[in-house]
């Protein structure tokens, strides 16, 4: 037999490192890099490419078009904008957009529909202006 004997760890000392490491992980998940769109999580849609027509875009309210990761809004009647629906906390689409607020529901990250910037964490910058202009009803990328 050795001297330096063996080490048994019991059960509850298994399972409190465990859940410890299961903390870990979840905190790790949640941290972003707030790089905003620096990652590579931006739209890539080509100037003139139709978004959506102006009857799909509710005042106050908006649109997320998830093929071409822009979210579309109308802050005032016959105002559009457009921003980039990957949110800055860890490049996830945004969900949402109601009541003013650009929702993302991953994380509870919120923006302005006017201005794109963040009204509630954890997101850390702003969603990038996507260039539009309203041709007849249309809403087009320039």
């Amino acid at each position: 037999m050795s001297s330096l004997g063996q080490v048994r760890a019991s059960r509850r000392i298994v399972f409190h490192g465990l859940g410890a490491l299961g903390v870990a992980a979840a905190l790790a998940g949640c941290a972003g890099d707030d790089e905003g769109d620096g990652g590579g999580g931006g739209t890539d849609v080509e100037s003139g490419t139709e978004l959506t027509t102006t009857d799909q875009v509710p005042v106050g309210g908006g649109v997320v078009l998830v093929d071409e990761k822009v979210v579309v809004t109308q802050p005032t009647e016959g105002e559009f904008m457009a921003f980039t629906a990957v949110c800055t906390h860890q490049q996830l689409l945004v969900g949402s957009v109601e009541d003013g607020v650009i929702h993302c529901d991953n994380h509870g990250s919120e923006f302005d529909l006017a201005s794109g910037e963040v009204t509630k964490g954890p997101a850390g910058s702003a969603l990038a202006e996507v260039r539009i202009e309203v041709d007849g009803d249309r809403i087009v990328t320039t």
